[in-house]
């Protein structure tokens, strides 16, 4: 995708990244490639973005976040089995019990490029609310789990189970807390979280 060449590859496309991060809350966004849409609302949240273009980067970056963050003897708290399988061989414990952890590793359904937003449901979070996960949060996708809005993400999870539609179904968006959404009422019952995305580039 050329977005994350440009970004992360010292390209020199600047000019819409800087106008449609000027732009005001509630104007229309510019017509600009998704991926870029994405980085742009997602940092805005106070995301930590790290795009990979193979497993070996994957681990590298998840290494990275461990000790930059001194997390070599917290295990993560995981309810993905397969996740769990995948990165077995990294040297990271796992738990079932959130309240072992202060990492919650887990993948997504979709990333919303209309506000930077991370789509989850069931299949991540089992019956759990979002203020009872960890306060940190990493989260494994890849680059074919973009979608332009909200909408978009659940026609496509409609589509995906259609014989059995997954509950607890919502978004991870504010990744820090700040004036513009310390008193949004969409937060209530939930809370800021820490996260990092890791994005393996699969198209």
């Amino acid at each position: 995708m050329g977005l994350f060449d440009k970004l992360f590859g010292g390209g020199k496309k600047k000019v819409s990244k800087e106008t449609a991060e000027t732009r005001g809350l509630h104007m229309p966004d510019l017509n600009i490639p998704i991926d870029e849409k994405f980085t742009i609302h997602f940092r805005k949240n106070g995301g930590k973005f790290l795009y990979c273009d193979s497993d070996t980067e994957i681990s590298i970056a998840l290494k990275n976040i461990v000790t930059e963050n001194s997390w070599q003897k917290s295990p993560f708290f995981v309810l993905n089995a397969a996740l769990e399988k995948k990165f077995s061989k990294e040297g990271i414990s796992f738990t079932k019990q959130a309240k072992e952890s202060e990492i919650f590793f887990t993948t997504c359904e979709h990333l919303i490029a209309q506000n930077g937003s991370i789509l989850v449901c069931s299949n991540q979070l089992k019956e759990n609310k979002l203020n009872e996960l960890p306060s940190n949060v990493i989260v494994f996708a890849t680059t074919s789990q973009l979608v332009e809005s909200i909408g978009e993400g659940l026609k496509k999870i409609k589509k995906k189970y259609s014989n059995s539609i997954p509950a607890n179904i919502t978004t991870l968006k504010h990744f820090q807390a700040n004036e513009e959404n310390s008193d949004d009422f969409l937060t209530y019952g939930s809370s800021s979280k820490n996260l990092y995305l890791l994005l393996l580039e699969d198209l």
